[in-house]
């Protein structure tokens, strides 16, 4: 396998548009645009829907909306994507792994 072989990944994402003006959709397409940045092509996205945290961390926010989407890229996509979306406070959590 070369190193230029694109992977599949599943990325979750848990938003947090709360005191925003932004929908979950808006928010999506700013998470496509960065997987985009790191050389990664979006095949699905799937909107899970709003759920309730199994251990809430903060009281003030016990739900979030959670989206997955299916992505391919190259191998360094996942700690880039990671790193790109670290400072973008409407995405709460992070977890991308190999499909």
């Amino acid at each position: 396998m070369s190193s230029t072989a694109n992977r599949n990944y599943l990325a979750s994402f848990i938003l947090d548009n709360r005191g925003k003006e932004e929908t979950v959709e808006q928010i999506v397409e700013v998470v496509k645009t960065e997987i985009a940045a790191v050389s990664g092509t979006v095949t699905s996205v799937e909107n899970v829907g709003r759920k309730d945290f199994a251990r809430v961390t903060d009281t003030k926010f016990p739900a979030a909306s959670f989206v997955q989407i299916k992505f391919s890229g190259p191998a360094s996509s996942p700690a880039a994507l990671k790193e790109r979306l670290r400072l973008k406070h409407s995405v709460y959590r992070t977890l991308v792994e190999t499909a």
